[in-house]
């Protein structure tokens, strides 16, 4: 059986809504935060607060770093292991320019310099655990090839590949052919991650690749939270028993908002965002309702589906 792996989505994956997925639906053999990356030599506090330990107790979670290169790796390494973490997953796969313009995420993958910078780092810590999630390329789907021995010549736990380039971004189609052909020449388990939304998504995939160690996924956990343990019990959630363990995830996550967001305006935008992969699942009259309340009233009226 393949584990389950929930990707990390900036703004809406942070630690309560992990704990609360963990608790409610389950089914995810490890959860993985956004990523923690420097802002002019420091680490934000959002992201320091995010990998709290004491917030993220029970569920398995691994931080995710974001690094240029390798002294940025090194710097960021610290404010990990303060937190009692012996493992470190290494983004090489975000898209977004803001990120690529500056050689973070897969804007690595066109200087494999870096990726020789970052792998030496992961080296000089074998007291840490160390996995890599990243892309073909960030306009090339073959830049891959240039990095392998540099990944391949170090310890890992895993590699997660998203089979697009970074220019796509999340658009256009996933290349299998070069998944396919990563899969051969990786030699650390591999986990695929990409546009997988269905339990018989899950199950191809698996009767595809073999050799597959892993499934991870993002929006496809956002729209249906059950997907993990779904596939784990082999046992389809049906509509009624969804939406009700949705509605108590999103309940109980504007409970904690109500502690920690002061004003209900920025309580009623910060929640709305809960409900952007859901419009298949609750219906587009529902949805709408939701995302266009102006007010808290007329939110909680929208709820009642």
């Amino acid at each position: 059986m393949l584990k389950i792996y929930f990707a990390p989505l900036q703004g809406y994956t942070e630690d309560a809504y992990r704990r609360l997925h963990h608790q409610i639906f389950g089914g995810v053999d490890g959860y993985f935060t956004p990523f923690v990356r420097l802002e002019h030599g420091q680490v934000r506090s959002k992201d320091l607060r995010d990998i709290r330990a004491d917030f993220n107790a029970e569920v398995p979670v691994t931080p995710q770093v974001i690094a240029r290169d390798g002294a940025e790796l090194e710097q960021l390494l610290p404010y990990i292991t303060a937190q009692g973490y012996t493992a470190v997953d290494v983004n090489m796969g975000c898209p977004f320019p803001l990120q690529t313009k500056h050689g973070r995420g897969c804007g690595m993958l066109a200087h494999p310099e870096k990726v020789q910078e970052i792998c030496e780092v992961i080296r000089q810590h074998p007291e840490l655990t160390f996995s890599i999630k990243m892309r073909l390329g960030l306009e090339d789907a073959e830049e891959w090839r240039k990095v392998m021995p540099y990944i391949n010549n170090v310890q890992l736990k895993h590699v997660t590949l998203h089979p697009r380039v970074g220019t796509q971004q999340y658009k256009g189609t996933v290349d299998m052919e070069q998944f396919a052909a990563f899969m051969q020449e990786c030699k650390h388990p591999v986990i695929y991650n990409g546009d997988i939304t269905t339990l018989q998504q899950i199950k191809d995939l698996e009767a595809q690749f073999p050799t597959l160690h892993g499934i991870m996924m993002g929006r496809g956990f956002l729209a249906r939270p059950s997907l993990g343990i779904e596939y784990q019990t082999g046992t389809p959630w049906n509509d009624v028993q969804l939406i009700r363990s949705i509605k108590d995830l999103h309940n109980r996550l504007l409970a904690h908002y109500e502690t920690v967001i002061p004003g209900e305006s920025q309580r009623l935008q910060k929640i709305q965002t809960f409900w952007d992969y859901l419009e298949e699942t609750v219906g587009r009259k529902n949805w709408k309702a939701l995302r266009k309340a102006g007010n808290m009233k007329n939110y909680q009226k929208a709820l009642s589906f």
